[in-house]
């Protein structure tokens, strides 16, 4: 609240959400993780960016932060408009008046699809994973995974199984270095799990990767806020882009292929085994709570 002053009193108009109440309540569990950024209704960012000092490694707090966001103009912006105006309208209780915020940017260029999507906790689809899903099942040749936190329900567990059985080539990029001591060592205790269903594992070398991407088959993309942890999937509000055949595929492959190539460390079946004694025990008690961290 000292900070929602502080902007206030420079001229920003700010709000809260789901400010915390000192009682029992499961609304707390539903937090807003969207970011997205939207400037006069015809460009928007959205990724896994935030605004603090690490997020550009001005300050470094968990190694190098690694992260992504996509740029989108023309009619594909209303999407992120329309979830921003959303929220503001229930939190603040004032009436928008959405038409004045369309678009103006016409016949902007670019191959294939853009579409931006939100997941809410609030209604009965799981939006976040069933998208997250639908491109592991749909996957022929690859599919390539970066999650700052990798907590696979069974349901994700199966389908990345199944891929990966069915000869495609699956790979998830996580931390070396994580921000919560205690989800990277849940995560951790998922490499077993993978490896066994034939799931490549990575981490990041010397820095935190918050970069939340899926890609597969050069032909599809998805770009937003979304983690494979439970939390992400079903409690928090969240949103993404996704892309078919687009221009800018191409740079999704790139950063993929050069965080393998040159900043990744493939988690090997030694480095499961020599896993500390205190990562095990903690892993075995924490994984038993693991949807409330």
């Amino acid at each position: 609240f000292r900070y929602k002053k502080k902007l206030t009193d420079q001229g920003v108009k700010c709000l809260v959400f789901n400010p915390f109440r000192p009682m029992l309540s499961t609304i707390q569990n539903n937090r807003d993780h969207r970011k997205i950024l939207v400037i006069d209704g015809n460009v928007a960012f959205n990724g896994g960016v935030n605004i603090a000092d690490e997020y550009i490694n001005r300050k470094e707090r968990f190694g190098h932060w690694k992260d992504t966001a996509v740029m989108l103009k023309g009619d594909g912006v209303w999407n992120f408009t329309m979830m921003f105006l959303q929220m503001w309208e229930v939190i603040s209780g004032d009436k928008t008046e959405y038409n004045m915020y369309r678009p103006t940017v016409k016949n902007v260029v670019n191959n294939g699809y853009v579409i931006p999507y939100g997941d809410s906790p609030l209604d009965d689809e799981n939006v976040g994973e069933l998208v997250y899903m639908g491109m592991i099942n749909n996957a022929k040749d690859y599919i390539y995974i970066s999650t700052p936190y990798l907590i696979p329900d069974n349901e994700m567990l199966t389908v990345l199984g199944y891929a990966a059985k069915s000869g495609v080539d699956v790979r998830i990029i996580t931390p070396e270095i994580p921000d919560k001591w205690y989800v990277s060592v849940i995560t951790r205790s998922f490499y077993r799990d993978l490896e066994t269903l034939g799931v490549k594992v990575y981490e990041y070398k010397g820095g935190f990767n918050h970069a939340k991407m899926f890609l597969s088959d050069d032909k599809s993309a998805v770009v937003g806020t979304i983690n494979l942890d439970y939390r992400s999937l079903y409690l928090h509000f969240e949103c993404a882009t996704y892309m078919y055949k687009t221009n800018c595929i191409k740079d999704i492959k790139a950063d993929f292929d050069d965080m393998f190539e040159n900043r990744c460390h493939r988690i090997t079946h030694d480095d499961i085994n020599n896993r500390s004694f205190w990562s095990r025990f903690m892993s075995v008690i924490l994984r038993t709570i693991a949807p409330l961290l």
